[in-house]
């Protein structure tokens, strides 16, 4: 990480003086879209984190269905038909052509950063903050349509140096409340990015802005296999599957021969904070994803016992996962921590 080393002065930082204690969230999420085309809906949830260009995408998907059906269904002789659909795939590739050209303009635009903490998808914080700064990049990103801006946390290094993480997640704005000289919002974590760091400026406003990289996993992992050199890296996804099979699998290691995850939900019952603690963080971050995603799953373990707030039984993983290079990397960092916490809980290994 050291490579990854950030002017502390680059970034709008939120320390604990500028926010007060946080709690769960309530766990309503927005509904899926359900649109005309199969196309539109591919699209909506490519690009759900965005209201405004996943309403574009779908309206621009479905007129092109409709020039389709129009051209498809009208009463027209064998041969002007013919004619009439070449010129409506023409029309239909310039569509496609220009689609392109506009998502690829959108997915360049420069993202607002904050350095708060590490978060992982599907984590939401619940914070009262009266850095101005923020506050401002609030109502200019609700006023733009736009309620979202990158979080990235900081990392400890073994000499105890902090390091800015180039990667982290986008969050959604919601529920905010400007209360006096401070706002109260929720920040929902979405998907993940990285920094470019050739591209990081200030803006007026007091924040930072830089390009990023989205990380879709599932692209991670074919990209990983693509680029694989030896059979033993060809084979590193097929391993990170099989292991995070170790999360929901029955072990004959635990009590009752529950599965990991199972066994750390029963443990944490008992050192809840406030009753119904679990219960929450369980509804906050949904079910598990399957085992032939493993980055998924990881990342979905790594909020289950790295929750917001904190609960003080487990190590924190977020960051070390956030970097991690590899599907197999990210399944290892995540059965560690749940492992370790489990055997905090259960007093076979206490970490402090």
């Amino acid at each position: 990480q050291r490579g990854q080393e950030q002017d502390e002065a680059q970034y709008l930082v939120l320390t604990e003086e500028h926010f007060g204690s946080t709690v769960f969230c309530s766990s309503s999420r927005p509904s899926q879209a359900h649109w005309i085309t199969p196309l539109a809906a591919t699209m909506a949830r490519r690009y759900a984190p965005n209201a405004s260009v996943a309403l574009m995408l779908a309206i621009f998907a479905t007129a092109s269905a409709l020039l389709q059906l129009t051209a498809a269904f009208s009463p027209v002789t064998f041969s002007s038909r013919r004619k009439t659909t070449h010129v409506s795939a023409a029309t239909d590739d310039e569509f496609m052509a220009s689609l392109r050209t506009r998502v690829s303009q959108i997915e360049e635009t420069k993202v607002p950063l904050v350095v708060l903490d590490s978060m992982v998808p599907r984590q939401v914080l619940r914070l009262q903050v009266n850095n101005p700064a923020l506050m401002k990049l609030v109502r200019t990103q609700l006023k733009s349509e736009n309620p979202h801006f990158g979080v990235m946390g900081k990392a400890k290094l073994s000499t105890g140096e902090q390091i800015f993480l180039k990667q982290g997640v986008e969050v959604l704005i919601r529920n905010p409340e400007f209360q006096g000289e401070g706002v109260k919002l929720e920040l929902v974590a979405g998907r993940r990015f990285e920094v470019d760091d050739k591209t990081v400026e200030h803006t007026d406003g007091g924040w930072t802005e830089a390009k990023v990289k989205w990380l879709e996993s599932a692209e991670q992992e074919e990209e990983e296999i693509q680029k694989a050199q030896t059979p033993q890296e060809r084979m590193g996804v097929a391993r990170a599957i099989s292991k995070a099979e170790q999360f929901d699998a029955p072990s004959a290691n635990l009590d009752g021969n529950l599965s990991l995850v199972d066994r750390w939900i029963e443990l944490a019952r008992e050192n809840e904070r406030e009753e119904g603690q679990i219960d929450e963080l369980l509804e906050c971050i949904g079910e598990m994803p399957p085992s032939d995603e493993p980055t998924e799953r990881a990342f979905w373990v790594a909020a289950l016992i790295n929750p917001l707030p904190a609960m003080g039984v487990s190590l924190e993983i977020r960051p070390t996962l956030l970097t991690a290079k590899s599907a197999e990397a990210r399944v290892d960092v995540a059965l560690d921590g749940i492992l370790r916490s489990i055997r905090h809980m259960d007093g076979t290994a206490r970490l402090f």
